[in-house]
């Protein structure tokens, strides 16, 4: 059984012309880091909204874990993690509150939220900010912070949106590093990023998604390299997509 299916999948936002999702199909399989890569305003964040059961759609067909999103989102709901590109955290709040919080929404008793947020913030270097206010946090910090708290109740699926987007080069070799680590335990990662380095390295398949279309799929290594027109990710994306400015 697949981690995610998705059938023909619209999104029309109401006064647009065109939809933000076009007839998607996708198979994601259990245990994949799937990278859904496109320009900004490709549809990728809609999607992952979707897939969450944050936004409606207007057709097609969803399932996550066997149960349908549009009929099962109660089941579906315990087993996801979302980190999303903006930091959701509570800025007047200490670390540890904060993870307090997310605890709490998942329901999680008092010894295991304990134990997984001294687990977390150790094997994410934060263990030494654990009582500092988020707001005096630098920007890597707050990344990790972010990626922890979709962490706590150990989804089956987790959705990363643009997880490293402006932190610094240790706290992005950190968090890709956890990131391989956690996939070993048999996570799905459904991932989202501009850097096509990044995605080449960490990703076992890709998707390029345009105008809300599907474009391309498959595996990296299979679809760059020697013996292909494309070198890289990056030459591939390119191609595909064009060099027309996305503002």
């Amino acid at each position: 059984m697949d981690a995610i299916t998705i059938k023909e999948l619209t999104k029309r936002y109401r006064g647009n012309d065109a939809p933000a999702i076009d007839g998607i199909s996708l198979s994601i399989g259990r245990g994949e880091i799937f990278g859904l890569l496109g320009p900004n305003g490709a549809g990728k964040t809609t999607l992952i909204n979707i897939l969450c059961g944050l936004r409606s759609f207007n057709k097609g067909e969803v399932e996550l874990c066997g149960y349908s999103l549009k009929n099962e989102l109660a089941k579906i709901k315990p087993m996801i993690g979302l980190v999303p590109q903006d930091i959701a955290l509570f800025p007047t709040l200490t670390a540890y509150e904060n993870l307090k919080i997310f605890a709490g929404i998942y329901n999680l008793s008092k010894a295991v939220a304990e134990e997984r947020i001294n687990e977390y913030l150790s094997l994410f270097g934060l263990e030494h900010g654990k009582f500092r206010l988020i707001k005096n946090f630098s920007g890597g910090m707050k990344r990790r912070i972010n990626l922890i708290a979709g962490l706590l109740h150990q989804p089956k699926i987790l959705f990363l949106d643009e997880p490293t987007v402006g932190v610094d080069v240790q706290s992005k070799s950190l968090i890709l590093e956890n990131l391989k680590n956690i996939h070993a335990q048999g996570i799905t990662i459904i991932y989202t990023s501009h850097d096509m380095e990044e995605a080449q390295e960490l990703c076992t398949k890709v998707a390029f998604i345009d105008d809300g279309k599907l474009i391309c799929e498959g595996i990296p290594k299979e679809m760059v390299g020697a013996g292909k027109t494309c070198h890289t990710l990056e030459a591939l994306y390119l191609t595909l997509t064009g060099k027309r400015l996305r503002d």
